[in-house]
């Protein structure tokens, strides 16, 4: 389909809500690059030497887990107000929470600092509130995150061809503007201090919520007349008590998590998703918050330094997702970039190689970042083009649950596992290099232990993963067993389209 074809198959109303969607997400993205650059920085500086990254790992895993909570509190919202005004809410909630450490610091006496070779100034408060803070933000990101997978299918229905058209176009232009948060912010920790650089965070987020409330109210007096009529074929009324709805959800979580669990690990067609989604997953965080921190702080001495790396991390990224726009007709399922995502870990070895000879410049940071582009471009391609597979393959009636979304499930478990992997082997592998460090004064070793061995380990596992499909033995296979990706955009109906897009987002 050429470029003029795409864009006459959406209305002019889809177009202009489009629009809308994605200037509020990128000012999103800038806004968590800023907050989520200067508050890993900050942790780094402040924690103690012999804990730092013990206490990063566990920092960034109670985070995640937070962001659990965010989505089970806010999905009873989603019910009864359009989607566009409880977005424009959470984030403005989220700018807030970003406050919190702003206020602590400048009532404890921090101050910002007024050139680039200036010391750092910050408040007497326990670098502990950090936890508190991580942990709070966690809810209201987990809020926003639940919605951004919900209102595509609100915007342009559930034309399955359409959504993934429009999601390959939002995750291209929400990882540019994240390759520029991320280089902009870096520059921004070293000016203002990373107690006070993300200054602008709340400034891009409400810029964001007041960009998305010009989208229109979408289909939501139609929703709700579905679920009244609903509700009176099953003789039931939903509760209008909040917090039913929130136990109501949280009970539905965890049986999510268990059929989900369920298909997988009965399933050839799903268990070799747990590696390559979860544990892919799960590499690629700590590739970027937990060894680019490390080697920030520990080899180059500047912890704002990471920024730079993970910027180059989002450019490829950026990379990867558009690849897989363009070569959505050729590379038909996602084994050939899983491939290329499992081999690019190795580059990994870079790091320890790096360490014995980098200097404290900032040219080195630059170095690792261009060595960071293609592993997070294999990550991103496979990561984009394993939703399309998943979701084609769940369309089969036969793994629907009486009330449970199959693919909200199986997203359930997979997202779970991906958050106790991360949650453990952050705060446990963060140890070993806290540990390497109070031994040795550098970490070498643990780069090339909890960095290279680990990932070239984790490649392996990956790419026989990716052989336990069937017809998976091809270099570039056009279906995986019965599931094939061409032509799925117009064979599967509207409404069961748009409930598989809507359910999963409770992971």
């Amino acid at each position: 389909m050429g470029l003029s074809e795409i864009w006459h198959s959406y209305s002019s109303v889809e177009r202009r809500n489009i629009a809308f969607y994605i200037g509020g997400i990128m000012f999103y993205k800038l806004g968590l690059e800023f907050f989520n650059g200067s508050i890993t920085t900050l942790a780094t500086d402040r924690f103690k030497a012999t804990n730092t990254f013990t206490k990063l790992g566990a920092a960034q895993g109670l985070n995640q887990a937070a962001q659990c909570v965010g989505a089970i509190l806010i999905a009873p919202l989603i019910k009864k107000w359009p989607t566009r005004t409880v977005l424009s809410g959470a984030v403005i909630l989220f700018g807030l929470m970003t406050v919190i450490l702003l206020i602590v610091d400048a009532a404890s006496g921090g101050k910002m600092k007024n050139s680039d070779s200036a010391k750092i100034v910050y408040g007497n408060w326990d670098p502990n509130v950090i936890f508190v803070v991580w942990t709070l933000s966690g809810i209201s990101y987990g809020m926003v995150e639940l919605i951004r997978r919900v209102i595509p299918a609100d915007i342009v229905g559930g034309n399955v061809g359409k959504l993934r058209r429009m999601d390959a176009t939002v995750h291209v232009f929400y990882e540019v503007a994240g390759t520029i948060g991320a280089f902009v912010s870096a520059s921004a920790i070293s000016r203002f201090g990373n107690n006070y650089s993300f200054f602008l965070t709340p400034v891009f987020f409400s810029f964001a919520a007041i960009i998305w409330a010009f989208i229109s109210s979408l289909s939501f007096q139609t929703r709700k007349e579905e679920r009244a009529a609903l509700a009176d074929v099953e003789h039931s009324k939903p509760s209008s008590n909040y917090f039913v709805q929130i136990w109501e959800g949280t009970i539905e979580f965890f049986t999510s998590i268990a059929l989900g669990t369920q298909l997988v690990l009965s399933n050839r067609r799903f268990i070799w998703l747990l590696p390559a989604y979860s544990l892919a997953l799960y590499l690629h965080r700590f590739l970027e918050s937990n060894l680019a921190p490390a080697f920030a702080k520990r080899i180059l001495g500047i912890s704002a330094w990471s920024q730079i790396v993970v910027g180059g991390s989002n450019f490829g990224e950026l990379l990867g997702a558009l690849s897989v726009f363009i070569l959505s007709d050729t590379v038909t399922t996602p084994l050939p970039w899983l491939r290329l995502d499992a081999l690019a870990l190795n580059l990994v070895w870079i790091l320890p190689t790096f360490a014995t000879k980098a200097q404290h410049d900032v040219s080195w940071a630059w170095k690792l970042a261009g060595c960071f582009i293609p592993i997070s471009y294999g990550w991103a391609a496979g990561d984009v083009s394993l939703a399309a597979y998943i979701q084609s393959a769940l369309s089969d009636s036969e793994f629907a649950g009486k009330g449970i979304s199959a693919l909200g499930s199986v997203m359930a478990f997979l997202y779970s596992t991906y958050i106790v992997l991360n949650a453990v082997l952050s705060t446990v592998l963060g140890k070993v290099m806290d540990n390497d460090f109070a031994k040795n004064n550098n970490i070498l070793w643990s780069l090339k232990t909890v960095g290279g061995v680990q990932f070239s380990v984790c490649c392996v596992i990956i790419l026989l993963a990716t052989f336990v499909p069937q017809g998976a033995f091809a270099l570039n296979p056009k279906a995986i067993g019965d599931v094939s990706l061409q032509g799925s955009d117009e064979s599967v109906d509207e409404e069961s389209s748009v409930e598989r897009v809507q359910k999963p987002t409770r992971a």
